[in-house]
């Protein structure tokens, strides 16, 4: 098999940038704002990030390494999931920067908080969609031979959605009319989703 490139990743890829993450994408961005018990609102932007249930929905981000994010849900057990559309893409990528725990990423970031319906974090307002979410399970991730990693998976049954009534089309959300930006690996690749990467497939009725 000289045509595929191959390794273990335990010994490492041995490439100028791990191509785990290109891989296993574009995926959808975990924006996710929360409060700390002392009332600092946290902004921060997950890559690992994706819906796991329909009914009741429940969605689910990791965060590698223990950050104030993952210290708030604990305290709190309630965070918000904001959409990232590409007109904000430059201000997701602000509140990436590890900004001291005392630091609002919205105001470093120059967002504004709208308040929510059913938790405590605010919402990011200039999102077109907003998932208030409670939380149902914190995970440390481990190795085969048990080992805890320092990553930690957060769920959360979504218990309030906002949605700008301008992506509703006929009573349908319009996905590529919103301009989803997804992580797509690598040192700095993202994407967006437009009509041209439209395709209907509907499921077969029989075999």
């Amino acid at each position: 098999m000289t045509d595929f490139y191959s390794y273990e990743p335990k010994n490492g890829h041995g490439l100028p940038h791990d191509p785990f993450n290109a891989i296993v994408g574009p995926r959808p961005i975990g924006w996710i704002s929360t409060q700390s018990k002392t009332g600092v609102v946290n902004l921060a932007p997950y890559s690992f990030f994706n819906a796991f249930n329909y009914v009741p929905p429940i969605i689910g981000f990791s965060s590698v390494g223990y950050k104030d994010t993952i210290k708030n849900v604990e305290e709190t057990g309630e965070f918000v999931w904001n959409l990232v559309t590409f007109d904000l893409l430059g201000q997701m990528n602000q509140s990436c920067f590890s900004y001291p725990p005392e630091v609002s990423e919205f105001d470093a970031a120059g967002l504004t908080k709208a308040q929510s319906s059913l938790v405590t974090p605010p919402r990011v307002a200039e999102a077109k969609v907003a998932f208030e979410c409670k939380c149902t399970e914190i995970i440390q991730l481990k190795r085969i031979s048990g080992e805890r990693v320092p990553t930690w998976l957060v769920l959360g049954e979504v218990v309030e959605v906002h949605i700008s009534k301008s992506l509703l089309k006929d009573g349908v959300y319009e996905t590529a009319e919103a301009g989803h930006v997804l992580r797509a690996g690598g040192p700095a690749d993202y994407f967006t989703v437009g009509k041209e990467q439209l395709v209907k497939l509907r499921r077969p009725e029989s075999a």
